[in-house]
């Protein structure tokens, strides 16, 4: 029943990461924590979104903004490299809520266009890479905060989730092996488990990406916000549970 549920929510949340650009970390890991943990689940989610990521970045290749990746998603992976080399330390803990009512604030100002002429530049761009990549790396979820911070650069619906991938894929490579140094041995038990969530998350990725090419812009950007929005909400509920 557990692999069964796992290949299902494999495709669902890689079908929700082709749409909006994440959904892996946020749906996968709480399913994980179950049987192995919040910090274990965090470095097991970590594969079959690494797979993922790598599928739908060669897929929307040719759609990346490069200027964007280069000031955005450098510092987004010099970031999961320090907060994967936090969690070694500590564990993913305390700045769950903090993370999620940002998301939502995001949310609220993507919902009502309070990004629509604001664009970051220079210093910021890079801070909001940074931030991003880093609670990636502590908490395993990277890709609300990510989007959050790419919906401010106007990029089309296309451009936006390749970019974003691009990013994720950056953040993957630098915080792997990390936690795989960390977990692997006790990763290595789980191994059917976590193979199957991989299937379905490259399954649910060709899903999930036609569905993308027929949204409009408009569209786009009403979902995005509001699965920033629910995840953000679901970081705050989960806050206030371990509190």
């Amino acid at each position: 029943m557990f692999l069964a549920v796992a290949l299902a929510l494999g495709v669902l949340s890689g079908a929700t990461a082709g749409i909006v650009g994440f959904g892996i970390g946020s749906l996968l890991t709480p399913f994980f924590s179950v049987p192995l943990g919040m910090d274990l689940a965090v470095a097991a989610v970590t594969v079959p979104h690494l797979f993922a990521t790598a599928l739908r970045c060669y897929r929307l290749r040719r759609e990346i903004d490069g200027g964007v990746l280069r000031r955005f998603g450098l510092l987004s992976a010099a970031g999961g490299l320090a907060g994967a080399l936090t969690y070694a330390q500590l564990g993913p803990s305390a700045l769950t809520g903090v993370l999620g009512g940002l998301l939502v604030l995001t949310a609220i100002a993507n919902l009502t266009g309070a990004f629509t002429d604001r664009r970051p530049s220079g210093l910021m761009s890079g801070a909001l890479g940074l931030s991003s990549g880093f609670f990636g790396g502590l908490a395993g979820n990277q890709g609300g905060l990510r989007s959050a911070a790419l919906s401010t650069f106007a990029l089309r619906p296309r451009a936006f989730v390749a970019t974003s991938t691009a990013t994720g894929l950056m953040v993957d490579l630098a915080r792997t092996p990390v936690y795989a140094a960390v977990s692997a041995g006790d990763l290595l038990r789980y191994w059917p488990q976590i193979g199957m969530a991989t299937v379905g998350v490259l399954v649910g990725t060709v899903i999930g990406e036609r569905l993308l090419f027929g949204l409009s812009p408009a569209t786009f950007r009403r979902i995005l916000a509001a699965a920033v929005g629910v995840l953000g909400l679901w970081l705050l509920w989960r806050s206030f549970l371990s509190a």
